[in-house]
C-alpha cells in the first residue's frame, strides 16, 4: 500500500503522527493509497519553510521568476502522460481529457503568468504634492495559504500557485483529501526551479485546511470550494485581518432564445453540462428556453443526449468518467430522490452499475423556480430545463439564484446579447457559447460565488500589495 507524505521545504516529509486515512478510487471503489492527516506541526513546519523561502524569492527578478515558471511548464508537459495516469485513478476522469485539456490548459496558464510576472505596472511617478516625488511599488504579499478542490485537482493547484509564485510570494497549499497525488507531483516537478520551501503541500482532511487558512503567518488565503467552506475561510481570515480570495461554485443559467442557432446550442450545451461528470462550477446546469421553441429544443436535446455516456478512464469514446467519491454520488442521487412530484426526468436519473461511482447524464423538466434542483448546485451530470415567454422573465429566472459565477445567452440579436451581457449578474457571460476559458481573461464570480479572480493579470494583482513611496526633493 502506497503511503503518501507531505512535501515541505523541497522534500517529502513524514507526518509527526500516525493518523491516516484511505484514498479510494472512484473508478472501482478500491483503496489505492493511504494519506496522512496533517496537523498543526506539519502546517507550522510548512509555513516556517515558506517564510524562510520568501526572504529569497521576494528578491528574485521578474526574469528569474519567469524562467522558473517556464521550466515548470516544460517539466509538466514532459510528464503529461504520467500525470494523467495518476490523476485518473484518484478522480475517475478520462485520461485523454486530463492530458489534452486539463494539463495543456495548466501549462498555458503557467506560461501566461511567467510573462505577466514581467509586466507588473503602477501609476507613473510624479510630483503630486509640491516638493515631493511619489512612486508606486507593487510588492509580493508574503506567504499565501491555499486550499484546492477535487474536480480539477492539478489545474486548480496551478491556478493557485502560478500567480502567487509569479508575483514573488511563497505558498502553503492543502489539496483535497480525495485527490492529493497529482498536486504532490506538481510540487515535486517544481522543486528544482524554485527555492526550497517556496511551494509546500500539506495533506489532510478539512481540519488540516482550517489550520492552513487560519495560520496568522498567511498574508492571503485562497480557496476554491463550496459556499459553506468559503464562509468558514472568510471568518477565519477575518480573525487575523488576512486578505481572502474565494471561488465558491455556481449555478450557471443558459438562456436560449428562439432566434439562436438551435443545433449549435444543443451540441455545445450538452457537452458543457455533462463533461467532467458535471463537476464544474461553470457547467451549463440551468437551461432557460424561449417557449416558442421549447418543445423542438427539448426534442433535439433528447435525441443528441442519447449518444452521451460515461466510461472508464481509458475510454476515448465516452464524454466523462466517474463522480469523485461515494459521497458525491450520494449527493447527486439525493437531489434526484428529493425531486418534487411536478418534476419530470426526461433523460437519465440513475446511478451506473458499480463498483465505481458513475451517474447517467440527466435532464429534468417541470421544476419551479424555487425548487431545490434549480436553486442549489448539484455538481453532477444533471441539467434542468425551464421555459420563458419574455426577456424580462428570462432575466429574472437567470439571476434568481444565490450564485453569480457564469452564464450564457444564445441569440442572433446583437442588441439582445449586449443587454443580457450587461444585466446578467455573473462574473463571466458567454454569447452563443458556454465554458471556454483562456488564461488572459479573469475567472471569478459575484454574490455567493465568492470574490477575487483566478487567471489573468487581475489574479496577479491580487497577489501583490501597493506601496506608495514619497521622497522630499527640496534638499
Amino acid at each position: 500500500m502506497n503511503t503518501l507524505k507531505h512535501f515541505i521545504n523541497g522534500q517529502f516529509v513524514s507526518s509527526s503522527s500516525e493518523e491516516a486515512f484511505e484514498l479510494v478510487s472512484p473508478v472501482d471503489g478500491e483503496c489505492y493509497a493511504m494519506s496522512p492527516n496533517g496537523g498543526k506541526a506539519e502546517v507550522d513546519q510548512a509555513y516556517a519553510a515558506a517564510k524562510a523561502a520568501f526572504t529569497v524569492w521576494k528578491k528574485s527578478t521578474p526574469a528569474q521568476r519567469q524562467k522558473a515558471l517556464l521550466n515548470l511548464a516544460d517539466a509538466i508537459e514532459s510528464n503529461a502522460a504520467r500525470l494523467a495516469e495518476i490523476q485518473s485513478q484518484e478522480t475517475g476522469q478520462l485520461r485523454h481529457f486530463i492530458e489534452k485539456e486539463e494539463i495543456a490548459a495548466s501549462c498555458d496558464a503557467i506560461r501566461f503568468f511567467a510573462g505577466a510576472a514581467r509586466c507588473l505596472e503602477g501609476k507613473a511617478s510624479g510630483e503630486y504634492s509640491e516638493g515631493f516625488t511619489s512612486t508606486i511599488r507593487r510588492e509580493p504579499l508574503g506567504i499565501v495559504g491555499q486550499v484546492t478542490p477535487w474536480n480539477y485537482p492539478f489545474m486548480m493547484a496551478v491556478w493557485k500557485i502560478a500567480p502567487a509564485l509569479a508575483a514573488g510570494n511563497t505558498v502553503v497549499l492543502k489539496p483535497s483529501d480525495t485527490t492529493p497525488i497529482s498536486t504532490l507531483m506538481l510540487a515535486e516537478l517544481a522543486a528544482p526551479f524554485f527555492p526550497a520551501g517556496a511551494f509546500n503541500v500539506v495533506l489532510g482532511k478539512a481540519g488540516t485546511g482550517s489550520l492552513v487558512v487560519s495560520n496568522p503567518t498567511a498574508s492571503l488565503v485562497s480557496i476554491t470550494g463550496s459556499v459553506r467552506a468559503g464562509l468558514q475561510v472568510a471568518a477565519s481570515a477575518a480573525a487575523n485581518l488576512t486578505k481572502a480570495h474565494l471561488e465558491l461554485g455556481g449555478k450557471a443559467p443558459v438562456v436560449v432564445f428562439a432566434d439562436a442557432n438551435l443545433d449549435k446550442a444543443v451540441d455545445t450545451i450538452l457537452t458543457a453540462g455533462f463533461f467532467n461528470a458535471g463537476q464544474d462550477c461553470t457547467a451549463a446546469t440551468r437551461l432557460l428556453v424561449e417557449q416558442s421553441v421549447y418543445d423542438v429544443f427539448l426534442q433535439k436535446l433528447l435525441e443528441k443526449g442519447k449518444a452521451i455516456r460515461f466510461g472508464l478512464p481509458d475510454d476515448k469514446s465516452a464524454l466523462y468518467g466517474a463522480l469523485n467519491s461515494k459521497n458525491q454520488l450520494e449527493q447527486v442521487k439525493g437531489f434526484i430522490e428529493r425531486l418534487p412530484s411536478h418534476a419530470r426526468i426526461e433523460m437519465g436519473g440513475h446511478a451506473g452499475p458499480g463498483p465505481g461511482f458513475y451517474f447517467e447524464p440527466t435532464l429534468i423538466s417541470g421544476l419551479h423556480q424555487q425548487d431545490e434542483a434549480i436553486q442549489h448546485e448539484v455538481f453532477g451530470p444533471v441539467m434542468t430545463i425551464q421555459s420563458f415567454n419574455s426577456e424580462e422573465e428570462a432575466l429574472h429566472k437567470a439571476n434568481d439564484v444565490e450564485y453569480g459565477l457564469a452564464a450564457s445567452v444564445w441569440t442572433s440579436n446583437h442588441g439582445r446579447a449586449q443587454r443580457f451581457s450587461i444585466e446578467l449578474d455573473f462574473g463571466t457571460v458567454w454569447v452563443n457559447n458556454h465554458i471556454p476559458l483562456c488564461a488572459e481573461m479573469p475567472h471569478g464570480g459575484f454574490k455567493k460565488s465568492g470574490y477575487g479572480k483566478d487567471l489573468s493579470s487581475y489574479s496577479l494583482d491580487e497577489y501583490t500589495r501597493v506601496k506608495h513611496i514619497m521622497c522630499d526633493i527640496t534638499e
